[in-house]
């Protein structure tokens, strides 16, 4: 016989896709932040919202989420699937290049607020086990909430991933730290922290080996298939088999799906596998953000204002105060090093889990963790907050470096470069060589500085920053080429620069055929696919050692590379992609 039917589950669903597909669209056109709106829908049919009402109006239960513990598990995954889709825009040779700023600025920025916030809640009265517990977890930030906002590159992108990145690999040795300094909970504590390191580097290193040489194989099979549904299986087994992993060996399941997405990145596949998995980590962590709006009981909130805005506003000031010294001597701009101690500032959803199991060895009465996690989801909650104020101040400070642009020629219209790497200097030396006016513009200050000190004209600016493209005038430039090696933003940056100034040249650099496609859609005049060119001016040289006359070879490069300009203009006006990349214009060709 069937069992009753149990509508809960679908009642959670609907509120959920309800919040997705309807309410946060919503918000979007009133221009507030999908972090912020999922938030307020979590506050909303939480508990301690429309929640408490159900009793007296049972038909509110198709609209609240009167068991957060139900959905916590999707919570869960959000987070793990963003820190696979972080993996999928690394890559072995950028985590390496990276170390010092992870094992270096990332710990010197965890230990400084924790040392300091712990000291204050010594000198407050609580001991010292208990100060070290609350300075600890309020001393983190949120993964789930900062990279979104900030991305993994940039001044400010790049500083706070490889912060969180730290934090996320120490997350297991503070909990086991706990317990071995709880008042009764310190036996065996260093052999199990030995065991479990040991255990995870074992596993780290199998996943290694055993990834790289499986992965490929295993999509190939996939792609073969031409089956959509059989690759999405096999991206979603595949961070889920890593984070098991980790978790299993004692570490963090999202050390497992970083390194899961760090994997496939080094395959040709990771650009279908971050396509498929996009909607997943969109929803999963929309379901996150809900959790975090239901833990926040308004009531509770207003009850206790007063000391809950104190707490909020200590933890911010510390932790931007530690964290905007530490850049600021490591030779950060002052607007780089205020953003970026701004939107590092409020705890995080980590700081949760170490409230918890410092309560549960006895390190923190229950009362104050209950109270610090109130504050914790306050924090959550205003980060997007923090991260625009932060934003705006270190437009501010470092304005009047964006305002001094070198002058120019009256008589003729400046291009503008944005991104000044070696793509974006050798396009310099070539307007210089040709005498065409330009300016570049890059957000890194040392690049700038060595830049200008060569004779370059190149001012300071993140043209990502609201306000920057009208800054610098884009729409009176005679070009613009945008030659930064960050494909995502790339082909936002282009579709802002074409909705602002239809009229305007755009020159982009594309990584390959399908990132062409992708520029061009968004209204790029010009896309240029470095693998294209790199193939061309290979094939170029060696036809040449090979005897061929120098004319004919360059008539047949130049028509090659118009064929296959038209092959990609066609493939962004049909909108299609090769299917899995598995053929690809340059495959073909």
């Amino acid at each position: 016989m069937a069992s009753a039917f149990n509508p809960t589950g679908f009642s959670d669903a609907l509120v959920i896709l309800g919040a997705a597909g309807v309410v946060i669209p919503a918000f979007a056109r009133w221009r507030i932040n999908p972090v912020i709106g999922f938030i307020l829908v979590g506050i909303a049919v939480g508990p301690a919202g429309l929640g408490s009402f159900v009793g007296r109006a049972p038909w509110l239960s198709w609209v609240t989420i009167t068991n957060p513990h139900a959905i916590e598990p999707f919570a869960e995954l959000g987070i793990v699937m963003l820190l696979f889709s972080i993996g999928l825009e690394l890559s072995f040779r950028r985590l390496w290049a990276m170390r010092r700023a992870v094992f270096g600025l990332g710990a010197a920025e965890l230990a400084g607020s924790a040392i300091l916030l712990g000291m204050g809640f010594w000198l407050a009265g609580q001991t010292i086990q208990s100060a070290f517990g609350l300075g600890m977890a309020l001393a983190l930030s949120s993964t789930a909430l900062v990279l979104p906002i900030a991305g993994t590159r940039g001044p400010v992108g790049e500083r706070a991933f490889a912060m969180l990145l730290f934090e996320d690999l120490a997350l297991v040795p503070i909990i086991f730290a706990l317990g071995a300094l709880a008042p009764h909970g310190g036996e065996g504590g260093g052999w199990q922290v030995a065991r479990t390191l040991a255990l995870g580097g074992v596993t780290v290193g199998v996943l290694l080996v055993g990834g790289r040489w499986l992965l490929p194989r295993l999509f190939a099979q996939a792609a073969r298939t031409k089956s959509p549904e059989l690759f999405l299986a096999a991206s979603l087994l595949v961070v889920i088999l890593a984070s098991l992993a980790t978790s299993a060996a004692g570490l963090s399941p999202i050390v497992g799906a970083l390194l899961a997405g760090v994997l496939i990145a080094e395959t040709d596949y990771h650009g279908e596998v971050e396509l498929m998995t996009a909607p997943f980590k969109g929803l999963a962590l929309g379901v996150f953000l809900i959790t975090v709006g239901m833990s926040l009981d308004l009531r509770v909130v207003g009850r206790f204002g007063p000391a809950l805005t104190a707490a909020v506003l200590t933890v911010v000031a510390v932790k931007t105060l530690v964290t905007g010294l530490l850049l600021r001597v490591r030779g950060a701009e002052r607007g780089v090093s205020l953003e970026t101690g701004l939107l590092m500032s409020a705890p995080s959803e980590t700081t949760l889990i170490v409230l918890g199991t410092a309560s549960a060895v006895g390190m923190i009465d229950r009362e104050t963790a209950a109270f610090w996690q109130i504050v914790t989801a306050i924090g959550l909650t205003i980060t997007p907050l923090l991260a625009m104020a932060g934003r705006r101040l270190a437009l501010g400070v470092d304005r009047h470096q964006a305002e001094a642009v070198p002058p120019v020629s009256d008589d003729a219209r400046r291009a503008l470069i944005v991104g000044f790497g070696r793509v974006g200097r050798l396009v310099a030396q070539m307007f210089d060589a040709h005498e065409l006016p330009y300016l570049a513009v890059d957000a890194d200050a040392d690049t700038v500085r060595a830049a200008r000190k060569r004779g370059y004209q190149v001012i300071f600016g993140d043209i990502t920053r609201p306000g920057m493209i009208d800054h610098l005038a884009a729409g009176s430039a005679s070009a613009v080429v945008l030659t930064m090696d960050d494909p995502v933003q790339l082909v936002r940056l282009t579709a802002r620069l074409r909705d602002a100034h239809p009229d305007l040249t755009i020159v982009a650099r594309a990584r390959d055929p399908n990132h062409a496609a992708q520029l061009y859609r968004a209204g790029a005049t010009d896309a240029v696919p470095e693998t294209i060119e790199s193939s061309l001016q290979l094939s170029e040289a060696a036809l040449v050692d090979l005897g061929v006359a120098m004319g004919p070879v360059i008539a047949s490069i130049h028509e090659k590379r118009a064929q296959l300009r038209a092959k990609i203009m066609e493939m962004a006006d049909t909108g299609r992609e090769p299917p899995l990349r598995r053929r690809t214009i340059v495959d073909d060709h």
